[in-house]
């Protein structure tokens, strides 16, 4: 009986197919680059044919190969679907890793799967992981987190994604501590009072200077701080202010001490996962579960 390739061998070079790069497929594999281009040097030699050229200006694909990750890729597909649907049949749990932008506060997605676990008799269990933007973006493409919660910002690449959208957030004006009698916040009382913000290499933090940049100001920033749920605090015991999350703050409980801005500041909140994983059963339903939640609020 001719010798087949390992499930293995056959992932990898579906990674491969992907990217077309082996520094690149090896680091997503998590493995050496020589060990990468060993399995693939076997898997050809175990088929008596060529799957990648290889020159020193790079590899790709020969003919041969395009057409045989066309073949293989739905096999491992219904292969991840048959034991991801078996495993549920067992009862066993099947876990589904979420990265939640860092900017827009994890709490949020708690509610959404307390919610959901109260409302829905099945084996699905959550990860949570609070992620920066960059970050979160790697671990969805290399398949470490399966759904991202994110605010789909402009300089975000998010290619190859499925694009969810399930509300528009407002920000407002949250000051605490300062003793303001506007019904809108302008751009002048912006630039009149300290702002705390997002650390400086958070994607939020580049689209609050761009707003700033179309109000003409140059507010001082005081602080700039990790996660929302520190610059609430910092606000708090401070003479402060900041952009935030009208919907974070009142999942926090916090209701008032908060200001329209006259020049709207609204963000659009998607949810990014892949058709490709093999747990894109059990993601749907979790995703539509939150795309129906909000439609029902609306």
């Amino acid at each position: 009986m001719q010798e087949r390739p390992s499930i293995q061998q056959l992932e990898n070079f579906i990674i491969y197919g992907k990217v077309r790069n082996f520094a690149t497929a090896a680091h997503r594999a998590n493995i050496t680059q020589s060990a990468f281009s060993f399995q693939m040097k076997k898997l050809e030699e175990m088929l008596n044919i060529q799957l990648i050229t290889r020159s020193n200006r790079g590899s790709d694909l020969t003919r041969e190969g395009e057409f045989f990750l066309q073949k293989i890729i739905p096999i491992i597909d219904e292969l991840d679907e048959a034991i991801d649907e078996l495993q549920k049949f067992a009862g066993k749990a099947v876990y589904i890793n979420i990265g939640a932008l860092m900017s827009m506060g994890d709490i949020l997605m708690n509610r959404h799967i307390s919610y959901f676990k109260q409302h829905n008799d099945n084996n699905i269990c959550f990860n949570v992981y609070n992620l920066e933007a960059k970050s979160m973006l790697k671990k969805l493409d290399s398949g470490q987190i399966d759904i991202a919660s994110t605010f789909l910002l402009p300089q975000m690449h998010a290619d190859g994604c499925e694009k969810k959208l399930f509300c528009k957030d407002e920000f407002v004006y949250y000051a605490p501590c300062l003793d303001l009698t506007q019904d809108k916040i302008t751009a002048d009382i912006i630039q009149r009072y300290p702002l705390v913000t997002h650390s400086p290499d958070y994607f939020m933090t580049n689209s609050l200077e761009d707003y700033f940049v179309k109000l003409k100001i140059h507010p001082y920033i005081d602080a700039r701080l990790s996660t929302p749920y520190a610059i609430i605090h910092y606000c708090k015991h401070n003479k402060v202010a900041t952009l935030i999350s009208k919907r974070l703050l009142q999942e926090l409980g916090i209701t008032n001490d908060y200001y329209e801005l006259l020049e709207p500041l609204n963000f659009s909140s998607y949810l990014l996962y892949k058709h490709e994983n093999p747990k894109i059963k059990s993601m749907e339903i979790f995703v539509d579960y939150i795309l129906d939640l909000y439609q029902q609020n609306r």
